[in-house]
């Protein structure tokens, strides 16, 4: 039996329906994706975030093409355009604190994403380009809120600006004619802020197009489950509606009352209080830091202090900056396991946990002073963070014994009884434990 066996199939009923099935079959294509697709029985609520990031993705779309409307890319005229929204636009307040929060929102979102497929082998065969897709929409996601976060052109927006582009300065041959172009001249200025608004405005219609085929590579191979065994009859799946889609209400209702919480009762918290400083040129910061979703990559930036023989320091820092993501695309070959979930994994999972700890301190360093101790902190704490790719998955897969795993989902669900299809007593249940 195919893993992705339909529990149904559409049938037009109506004459209109049947006319416009035959010549564009979308109410089909609709029906067989979201109301008859199969997916495991056992999926649990850390399943629920794709949907989640979709609603984000839409939410940030419009929010993003209302501000538009009233946003202007002038460094003369941006920061009051943007306290014109605020005051005197009709609900401005509240479509601006929707997209800047929402991107909080968005990113908190994607990375409990990134932990869940890390946790349940998501990036394992055959799902390797399903997962390489979602690091791609990752890395544009965070293009798309680095630009984003420079058009109020506020004290930090400026100087972010100034700091990050300037590492790309460290790249031999290749890096001063990056800078300069991404400057538009020899300094960040006018040139620059409409260069950041139309790639901003051009990169999210970019992460819906991957975002598409992110789902449309999910659906030829299937969704993963806790267990990470593969569905192998029509006992381990149930229909997408109603199961999944109650599943997932019930996830964004609870994610949208965090989501307002922050909008409407602390929205500048997730921000810094520089960037209701209008953007001089003139006066640095006392201290310069990015939004919070990019604070562990820039903890690892500033944790090479250090020339590597012919690499300086700067350049060193923005190979780790950077292959902190890319190791993310070779993921699915470096873990060795034949096991996908951690669940079975006794072993790994102490290692999975310290690996999300690392991230989170690494999180706090980026918001601290580049003085010691937290540079020698956050020096051992990047080099964890490439160790834990690098050398413990290699070879903790090698090494490890896991727990014996269940033969199906439906024996991990529902028992050996039930799954196997042993007869019982008519309207009987299983009892609690095996329904688990």
């Amino acid at each position: 039996m195919s893993t992705l066996e339909h529990h149904g199939h559409y049938e037009p009923k109506t004459g209109v329906e049947k006319w416009i099935d035959k010549r564009l079959p979308l109410p089909r294509l609709m029906y067989d994706s979201f109301v008859s697709y199969p997916v495991p029985r056992n999926l649990n609520y850390m399943y629920t975030f794709g949907g989640i990031l979709m609603l984000m993705l839409v939410c940030q779309l419009v929010t993003g093409i209302v501000l538009v409307m009233h946003y202007t890319a002038n460094t003369a005229l941006s920061f009051a355009s943007v306290e014109h929204i605020m005051r005197d636009v009709n609900y401005g307040w509240l479509i601006r604190y929707m997209h800047m929060n929402g991107a909080s929102m968005f990113f908190i979102a994607v990375y409990l994403h990134i932990f869940r497929g890390l946790y349940y082998g998501s990036y394992k065969e055959p799902r390797e380009l399903l997962w390489i897709l979602g690091v791609i929409i990752f890395l544009l996601m965070m293009a798309t809120a680095f630009m984003g976060y420079v058009l109020p052109w506020g004290q930090m927006s400026f100087w972010g600006a100034t700091v990050i582009t300037n590492l790309f300065s460290a790249l031999p041959l290749v890096g001063e004619p990056i800078v300069t172009w991404l400057w538009g001249g020899f300094a960040v200025d006018n040139p620059t802020l409409n260069r950041f608004f139309s790639l901003h405005y051009l990169l999210p219609f970019m992460i819906l197009g991957v975002v598409i085929l992110h789902v449309w590579a999910l659906h030829v191979t299937g969704q993963t489950n806790p267990t990470g065994i593969e569905v192998k009859s029509k006992k381990d799946t149930l229909p997408f509606t109603p199961y999944a889609t109650i599943k997932d209400a019930f996830a964004l209702i609870c994610f949208f009352i965090l989501f307002a919480w922050f909008l409407f009762y602390m929205p500048n918290f997730l921000g810094h209080h520089d960037n209701y400083i209008q953007a001089n040129p003139l006066a640095t910061p006392a201290h310069i830091v990015p939004e919070w979703y990019f604070l562990p990559f820039y903890a690892i930036l500033r944790a090479i202090t250090f020339d590597i023989g012919p690499i300086s320091a700067k350049l060193g820092g923005v190979i780790a900056m950077f292959g902190s993501i890319a190791v993310l695309f070779i993921l699915p070959w470096l873990d060795t396991s034949k096991v996908k979930s951690t669940k079975y994994r006794p072993i790994y999972k102490w290692f999975f946990w310290i690996f999300v700890a690392d991230t989170v301190l690494l999180g706090w360093l980026g918001s601290r002073p580049a003085e010691q101790p937290y540079i020698i902190i956050a020096q051992l704490a990047t080099l964890y963070y490439f160790a834990h790719f690098l050398v413990i998955l290699p070879l903790l897969g090698l090494f490890e014994t896991p727990k014996k795993q269940p033969a199906s989902i439906a024996e991990a669900v529902l028992g050996n009884e039930v799954a196997s299809g042993s007869a019982q007593p008519a309207g009987s249940t299983a009892s609690p434990e095996k329904k688990g």
